[in-house]
């Protein structure tokens, strides 16, 4: 499925204005279907419903299964698929996750059952308890980092940033190593899709946790992307931008490395 649309616009240039076309990052609602019990009664919940851009559709169910504490590995997952039964509008827009039989689906602790945009996030101290409940404080007092490294990084990752340097309209998150190799690397029009993605892709790797690596992320860091950086068990999350006050609070007290700001010859440690 193509990431991006061609569309005819009207340019401003240099004091002419001329007709042409460009390319813009596609933007389509995804629907999350939840298949759970036993095999001779399985039952189907609506998740959620977000904004994303097409493509590793798969990935970011698993991503936002796992970030929601619904599964601890992709083993708990029998099967991902497109829903066949749609409106022709659906099409590849509506996914069906089967959990594995003896998964329990605890439905009181799922904190996203909502409908969600690009930017949107959740937010509030009972949201924090939740997660730091759900996950293994992350170590990260034996990592030592290169400054010269970290001061890379934004460079890398931008010259794998296929669609946004057609569109200028994704954001994008990477996955290094400690010595600064890009392993990994999910564009999205939303961030915590983004990071959906590449923790999906991940876990059908199966390599969560994610001890010893390093997350970049294209924009600032929110709250939520270090909720689902600590799930991960990411050590070290670094931004181009500013994180929050609220992200600070919570990369504390999940023993993450925080460091916004990233620039050639700049960066904060928070």
């Amino acid at each position: 499925m193509t990431a991006v649309s061609h569309i005819k616009v009207k340019r401003y240039q240099q004091g002419q204005i001329s007709e042409t076309e460009d390319l813009v990052a596609l933007e389509e609602p995804l629907e999350v279907r939840l298949g759970y019990g036993v095999a001779s009664d399985r039952q189907q919940e609506r998740l959620a419903v977000t904004m994303r851009t097409p493509g590793n559709d798969f990935e970011l169910g698993l991503g936002m299964l796992y970030g929601e504490g619904i599964i601890s590995s992709r083993k708990e997952v029998e099967s991902v698929h497109y829903c066949e039964t749609v409106k022709p509008e659906e099409k590849e827009n509506v996914i069906r996750i089967e959990l594995s039989e003896g998964v329990e689906v605890d439905w009181k602790k799922i904190q996203r059952h909502i409908y969600s945009h690009a930017a949107c996030g959740v937010c509030g101290k009972t949201s924090i308890d939740a997660v730091l409940q759900d996950c293994q404080p992350v170590d990260s007092e034996d990592i030592v980092l290169d400054p010269l490294v970290i001061s890379t990084l934004p460079a890398r990752l931008k010259e794998r940033q296929l669609v946004f340097k057609h569109t200028g309209g994704l954001h994008a998150v990477g996955l290094f190593d400690i010595n600064g190799n890009l392993l990994e690397i999910r564009e999205d029009v939303g961030r915590h899709n983004a990071l959906d993605k590449l923790v999906g892709a991940m876990l059908e790797k199966k390599q969560i946790p994610l001890s010893k690596r390093i997350l970049l992320l294209s924009g600032r860091i929110s709250y939520e992307l270090v909720q689902k950086s600590a799930r991960a068990g990411i050590p070290v999350v670094c931004a181009v931008g500013a994180p929050s006050s609220l992200a600070v609070s919570l990369a504390k007290d999940a023993g993450i490395k925080l460091i916004g700001f990233v620039k050639e010859d700049y960066y904060n440690v928070y």
